[in-house]
């Protein structure tokens, strides 16, 4: 079988990659942009495979080539070849980028929540309001007869001392001194200070 020969290229001539790679390391831009065209399409499919968005796709590759340019000066030949140092670069990044987005979308989710959890604490507020209700209960439990269905008629029901007066048979004076003892109770035993 006979070789392919290109006409007007002497393939001895050309550096190889970790040859290239060197003299990007050196600064050499002539040398990068032999770089890039080699590996610019395979970074490229790498960081499409992980991203599978193309805008993103080509921003991460511009910056794994920008690295590339950059940190030339750390790849190392005995580690293994120019084309699987950049490959492992792009796959890195474009793994950043995705973490970074779900690190991204789950803090606008938990800002999202937040927003729409109320400013208390629904369960303590019951809690709160139960209890209350019944150290209530057990103080209206303290007050005389006349006292407890004066204060509950009144303040429960929401009748007027007049409609408590009539509703018990009782002089409408004697109706709001026994409230207003009943109340004086009911502050002391709930501890209510003025």
């Amino acid at each position: 079988m006979k070789e392919a020969v290109e006409i007007g290229r002497n393939p001895a001539a050309e550096p190889s990659l970790p040859d290239l790679m060197a003299d990007v390391a050196r600064g050499d831009q002539e040398a990068f942009a032999a770089v890039y065209d080699v590996v610019a399409g395979p970074v490229l499919g790498i960081v499409r495979r992980v991203l599978r968005d193309l805008a993103q796709s080509e921003e991460v590759a511009q910056e794994v080539l920008v690295e590339v340019w950059r940190t030339a000066a750390r790849y190392r030949p005995e580690r293994g070849s120019v084309m699987n140092w950049v490959l492992t670069l792009a796959h890195q990044r474009a793994v950043d980028r995705v973490r970074s987005a779900e690190a991204s979308a789950a803090r606008e989710h938990k800002a999202a929540l937040l927003d729409r959890t109320p400013e208390f604490d629904e369960v303590t507020e019951q809690v709160e309001a139960r209890l209350e209700r019944e150290q209530v209960r057990r103080c209206l439990r303290t007050l005389t007869e006349l006292q407890r269905q004066s204060v509950t008629l009144a303040y429960y029901r929401g009748l007027t001392y007049r409609e408590v007066a009539e509703l018990l048979t009782l002089p409408l004076g004697t109706v709001k001194t026994r409230l207003r003892d009943g109340l004086i109770r009911l502050r002391d035993c709930l501890g209510v200070t003025a």
